[in-house]
């Protein structure tokens, strides 16, 4: 593989983790197994059957959740903790084999491709699912998976289309991570306000100069003999 397929695999299968891992995967793996492409050795383990039997499992478990508005989001926090993590693994072993240095690199920059992609997706769901109607999140979850398989095919075929759609998609989310930051934020303090959140207290009228309150006359009455 040249390098040119090389950095386009690297940063391919880790943008793709970052939007749909298991999709990723299994595609990889398929194409692998049925010698669609050759796959470098240290991603070798992925057209093995038990490992596409998983991916595939657990896409079919993701299509399903990430369709419903709410449980995407839950399904998206909780893979924070393992798109990125894959994400920079598989990129260290798209390189091939290189020196370790190398595949350290591939790693650094594959985990850091996988968390903008992982979070530009993240983010926009969130703000998909304040809408009442479900289209929107269908439409958003179904155009995803396209988008990961269309991808990962330009990377395996077409790098150098790949590799500039890629620039623009990271030109796009520099631009779109800080406001879908702020959209959150009012989101978020939407929502605390309707559920009634704290609010600041009235501060109580202070007296008039010379006169006491019924209080502390009724109190120093008493203290007189």
């Amino acid at each position: 593989m040249d390098p040119i397929h090389t950095i386009a695999l690297t940063m391919g299968v880790a943008w793709a983790s970052g939007i749909n891992l298991y999709a990723a995967v299994f595609m990889l793996g398929y194409l692998g197994m049925t010698g669609n492409i050759e796959l470098p050795p240290d991603l070798l383990v992925l057209s093995d059957p038990l490992v596409l039997a998983a991916a595939g499992f657990m896409y079919c478990v993701e299509f399903f959740a990430d369709k419903a508005p709410g449980v995407d989001t839950g399904w998206d926090s909780i893979h924070t903790f393992i798109r990125i993590p894959a994400g920079a693994v598989l990129a260290a072993g798209a390189v091939g084999d290189v020196s370790q240095a190398a595949q350290l690199a591939a790693g650094l920059l594959g985990g850091t491709l996988a968390a903008g992609s992982h979070i530009t997706k993240a983010g926009s769901r969130v703000l998909i699912n304040a809408s009442p109607e479900p289209f929107t999140n269908w439409t958003a979850s179904v155009a995803e998976d396209l988008a990961v398989v269309a991808g990962l095919w330009a990377a395996l075929h077409y790098p150098v289309l790949f590799l500039t759609l890629l620039a623009l998609f990271i030109a796009m989310a520099i631009w779109l991570v800080p406001k879908i930051w702020r959209a959150l934020r009012r989101l978020f303090r939407f929502i605390a306000r309707l559920f009634g959140g704290p609010k600041d207290e009235l501060p109580l009228p202070s007296p008039t100069p010379g006169q006491d309150r019924p209080a502390e006359i009724g109190h120093d009455k008493r203290q007189q003999p």
